[in-house]
């Protein structure tokens, strides 16, 4: 049986307990891997697993060029000759990439007993408190068993820094892993964002406002493995250009979790200005999320998406109502994924937090929303009004037009804000 390794819901880069900057060991700093549900692929593990690596090299390629070696479902990621403080900023990157349970700045050593007690001494050193020591043998040609080699450093650790051993709920943890030719040996480790490598589900056009929801939306479905790019509808000509920097940020924020993001900006003030003329009344705001879906659509399949990635959660705001998410799925082909839809504001609030968003979200822009927002919007449209309303506008020919206006921007993460 399987035993997937499971990280705590802690923040992005935060360091879990026990983890602290670790002395200089006679050895290599490199970063040991722990996957997450990527183990329990059977036949197709060898695909994720690739994709997983070339992940976790694009990611850092701007700290340093890593070799990814894999074993057993664990990764290992080094660079030779690197300082401990290149593989500590590698370490904290590779905790945004998706598929990663656990990131280690582990000790790479020699494959021989003394070389471990001496590791392990000096990791120890300075510390104060209980301890445990948890040893993995992949390689069942060392001579000490994982038991025999925990009471071993155990009793060397307590003779020379009398700490007591605990082996439930210790202070510290000391780890040991031996491999096919040498051991490493790390006390703690960074929680990484679990889930599936980005790029192995496929690709979708995330419908991105300047609020709280779709970010996090973005977020879920990039963590199962899909890459995304982001369209934003915009007021202009009639509002700023304030929205429009707001979801350059946000997708700047999001793209440590993949890399390569695309917005496409679409200036949507005139379309809005059609529908109101049209006399939509209080299907207004419905019509215009089906001209967005519409418009979406035609920009996914020209980028080879396969779905489109809304922040809607049922019965949030009145037009999230069954009936008026049924209507919006009637404008378009395309499968429209809703991973918020069971959450409430309080949950999507939290998640905006822990991935960094939610600042971002809260600043003040004019959302192109604003514009066409009824005195009472509907909450049960009915289908065949909304189609009598699009046949007036030929929303087709308007869809391809919004489309074929896009700007396209690549936000990158890590670059000054512009």
């Amino acid at each position: 049986m399987t035993t997937l390794d499971t990280a705590p819901d802690a923040a992005p880069g935060t360091a879990a307990a026990d983890v602290r900057e670790q002395s200089p060991v006679n050895g290599e700093p490199c970063v040991l891997l722990k996957l997450g549900e990527v183990v329990l692929k059977g036949k197709n593990r060898e695909q994720f697993e690739r994709r997983l690596a070339d992940n976790v090299r694009t990611a850092v390629r701007p700290i340093a060029r890593v070799d990814v070696v894999r074993r057993h479902g664990v990764f290992i990621v080094r660079r030779p000759g690197a300082d401990l403080a290149t593989m500590e900023r590698v370490a904290q990157r590779i905790t945004d990439v998706m598929g990663i349970v656990w990131a280690h700045r582990a000790w790479q050593v020699g494959k021989d007993l003394a070389s471990v007690e001496r590791a392990a001494l000096e990791l120890m050193d300075g510390r104060t408190g209980t301890f445990a020591v948890r040893s993995r043998r992949r390689d069942k040609r060392f001579p000490m068993t994982s038991t025999e080699l925990d009471r071993h450093i155990g009793t060397l650790v307590t003779a020379r820094y009398g700490q007591p051993v605990r082996l439930k709920n210790p202070e510290h943890t000391l780890s040991i892993e031996v491999d096919r030719d040498e051991v490493f040996v790390y006390s703690g480790g960074l929680p990484g964002q679990g889930g599936l490598p980005v790029g192995m589900s496929g690709r979708g056009l995330v419908l991105m406002s300047g609020g709280i929801d779709s970010p996090v939306a973005a977020y879920r479905m990039m963590r199962r493995g899909l890459r995304v790019d982001y369209l934003h509808f915009s007021g202009m000509p009639f509002t700023g250009p304030e929205s429009i920097y707001k979801a350059y940020a946000l997708v700047r924020e999001l793209d440590k979790f993949q890399t390569g993001s695309r917005l496409f900006v679409v200036p949507f003030g005139k379309a809005q200005q059609q529908i109101k003329s049209s006399g939509a009344d209080r299907l207004a705001v419905i019509a215009q999320r089906r001209l967005m879906l519409r418009t979406g659509e035609v920009l996914a399949r020209r980028l080879r998406g396969s779905a489109l990635i809304t922040g809607d959660a049922l019965g949030q705001v009145s037009s999230q109502t069954l009936a008026n998410i049924t209507a919006l799925d009637d404008a378009v082909e395309l499968p429209i994924l809703r991973p918020l839809v069971g959450m409430d504001k309080v949950e999507i609030m939290d998640q905006a937090r822990r991935i960094r968003t939610l600042t971002i979200s809260e600043l003040p822009d004019e959302d192109c929303c604003t514009l066409l927002a009824p005195r009472r919007a509907e909450t049960r449209a009915k289908i065949g009004d909304l189609r009598q309303i699009e046949k007036r506008l030929d929303v087709g020919e308007l869809a391809d037009q919004l489309a074929a206006s896009v700007q396209e921007h690549r936000p990158a993460y890590g670059d000054p804000a512009t």
